[in-house]
C-alpha cells in the first residue's frame, strides 16, 4: 500500500516523555513493525499561566518535551530509523549549533534526518533563550540559507542582520549536504516562507478547504521565487486509532490524494495512558498500512 509513502510514528511525549524506557520501547517497536522514521515536537521551557496568561499556544509546565536533538542521537544508536523534528523552534537557537546538532544527528542515523523548523510562539521561551520573539520571522528567514551554507561548505563567512560568521565551518560535514530543511505552517507569512525556502510542510491541518488554500499560497509563492512546487514534499498525520483500522486507512488515502510523500501516526492525545496501548495502536496502524517487519 503507498509505496510512495513513507510511514512514521510521533512520540507520545505527554504519556510517555518521563519514562527513557517506554521511550526506548516505543522507538524499537516502531523500528521493528517497519516505521520509517520517529517524529518529534520541541519546546525547551514551559511557562506558568498562572503568572503568563496572555500565551496562546497549548502547552504549559506540566507537559514534557524531551531535547529532540540528544534524544535522537540516543535512538539513533538502537534503532534503524530516520528522524524528524516537526517543529525545531530555530530562532530562539544560534544558528551555528543548530547546524552542529542536526549534523552529528545526520551523522549517527547514517544520513536520515529531517529538520522541521517553525518561528513557535511562547515569548516567554525566546526571553529566557535571549533572543527577540518580535523578529523571529525575519531572523527564521535568515537561518535556513545560513544552515545549508554551514552543512555544504568547510568554512564559510557570512554577515547577516543577527549573525556572522568569519572563515568558521562545521567539521564533520553531514552525511546530507544539506540536510532538508521542512517548515511547520499555517499563517500566510509562513506559508510564503514555505513556498520560498522549504523542502518540505508540515500542515498542522487536515486535507479539506483551508489544507487548499495554504497549499495554493505555498504553490504560489514557490513559483514566485523560481521554485517547483512539485519539488516541496509533505508531511500528514493520522491518529493512531487502534479500534478504528479502518478509519486509519481512509485517513492515509486522503493524504494520498494531496501527493502526501510521508505520512506519521499519532498516538500523542488520543487518550492513551500507557506504554502498551501505544504499542498496540502502532501494530494495527503497521498492519493497515501493510508495513514489512523488520
Amino acid at each position: 500500500m503507498l509505496s510512495f509513502m513513507e510511514f512514521g510514528a510521533v512520540l507520545p511525549q505527554n504519556e510517555l516523555g518521563r519514562s527513557t524506557e517506554d521511550i526506548l520501547a516505543f522507538a524499537q517497536a516502531a523500528d521493528r513493525l517497519g516505521f520509517d522514521h520517529l517524529l518529534a515536537y520541541d519546546h525547551v521551557l514551559g511557562a506558568d499561566r498562572r503568572v503568563h496568561p496572555d500565551l496562546p499556544g497549548p502547552y504549559g509546565l506540566d507537559d514534557t518535551f524531551r531535547e529532540p536533538f540528544v534524544l535522537f542521537g540516543y535512538l539513533a544508536g538502537t534503532t534503524s530509523l530516520g528522524f524528524a523534528t516537526a517543529i525545531l523552534i530555530a530562532p530562539q537557537r544560534p544558528t551555528a549549533l543548530i547546524a552542529k546538532q542536526a549534523a552529528e544527528v545526520d551523522l549517527l542515523s547514517g544520513g536520515k534526518l529531517r529538520l522541521g523548523c517553525g518561528i513557535g510562539w511562547n515569548h516567554v521561551e525566546y526571553d529566557a533563550l535571549g533572543q527577540d520573539f518580535a523578529t523571529r520571522g525575519d531572523r527564521f528567514s535568515e537561518q535556513i540559507p545560513l544552515l545549508r551554507e554551514l552543512w555544504t561548505n568547510e568554512q564559510i563567512t557570512i554577515e547577516g542582520a543577527s549573525e556572522s560568521i568569519v572563515a568558521a565551518g562545521l567539521a564533520p560535514l553531514p552525511l546530507q549536504r544539506p540536510i532538508p530543511i521542512w517548515i511547520g505552517a499555517f499563517a500566510p507569512p509562513a506559508l510564503r516562507r514555505v513556498g520560498e525556502l522549504a523542502d518540505g510542510w508540515f500542515p498542522m491541518i487536515f486535507p479539506g478547504d483551508k489544507f487548499d488554500a495554504a497549499w495554493g499560497i505555498i504553490t504560489q509563492s514557490a513559483r514566485d521565487a523560481g521554485r517547483d512546487p512539485a519539488g516541496i514534499s509533505i508531511e500528514g498525520q493520522v491518529p493512531g486509532l487502534s479500534d478504528e483500522p479502518s478509519k486509519i486507512d481512509e485517513l492515509v488515502s486522503r493524504w494520498r490524494d494531496v501527493h502526501a510523500t510521508h505520512v506519521s501516526i499519532n498516538t500523542l492525545n488520543q487518550g492513551m495512558r500507557h506504554l502498551d496501548e501505544h504499542l498496540e495502536a502502532l501494530e494495527v496502524s503497521a498492519r493497515v498500512l501493510g508495513l514489512t517487519p523488520r
